[in-house]
Order: C-alpha cells, then sequence, then structure tokens
C-alpha cells in the first residue's frame, strides 16, 4: 500500500470537515482527522473563486508537489484535506511548500 491515497467522495471529505480539526494560515485551510490506517488520505479543494480551471489545477498540481516534497517527514494515519485561499493565486511554489510544512507543524503531522 503506497504512503498517500486520494480522498475522492463526498462523503469522505464531508466526514473529514465534520469530525476533523481545521487550522488555517494565509494561503491554505488543513482539516487533519485520524484514519487509523497505515497511510494518510489526502484531499485538495480549490474554488471556483481562485480563478478558471487551468489556474485551479495548477494550483492543486502545487499543492500535491509540496506534500509529495514533505511526505517523507509526515507521520501516517491521517486524513488530511487542503483547501487553497484566493490568496494563493499569485504564490510561488516555495511559499506554498512554506505554508503546508507550516500547517503540518501545527497539527504536529511532522515528525
Amino acid at each position: 500500500m503506497p504512503d498517500t491515497v486520494s480522498l475522492k467522495k463526498n462523503f469522505e471529505f464531508k466526514l473529514v470537515y465534520k469530525n476533523g480539526k481545521s487550522l488555517a494560515n494565509k494561503h491554505l485551510v488543513m482539516y487533519v482527522m485520524n484514519n487509523n490506517l497505515g497511510y494518510n488520505r489526502i484531499g485538495i479543494s480549490v474554488s471556483k473563486k481562485v480563478g478558471n480551471s487551468v489556474t485551479r489545477n495548477y494550483i492543486k498540481r502545487i499543492i500535491r508537489e509540496s506534500y509529495k516534497m514533505s511526505s517523507a517527514d509526515i507521520k501516517l494515519g491521517a486524513d488530511i484535506i487542503i483547501i487553497a485561499r484566493t490568496s494563493i493565486k499569485d504564490v510561488k511554489f516555495s511559499e506554498v511548500l512554506s505554508s503546508l510544512k507550516h500547517l503540518l507543524r501545527l497539527h504536529k503531522l511532522q515528525i
């Protein structure tokens, strides 16, 4: 089993929104819930307020790549939803990476 699997179903997202703990910073909001599995599940959400489909998919790729770069330091066994705020539109990759790491530290998910 891989270390990370995607959350895809609407009921999975709703469950994490309802039972998870949320923290935010300037560019991202992160919901985390323990899943008692040996791997993480991640979901990424970018609203239409952020931009058109090209912009939203670009931001999703940046967030996914930031997570992959940090995944060696992340504890396993959590459902994680990352929501992009509108301020992320004009941000560089390094700032997204630091925002993600900041939220991981706040949720005590970094090793």
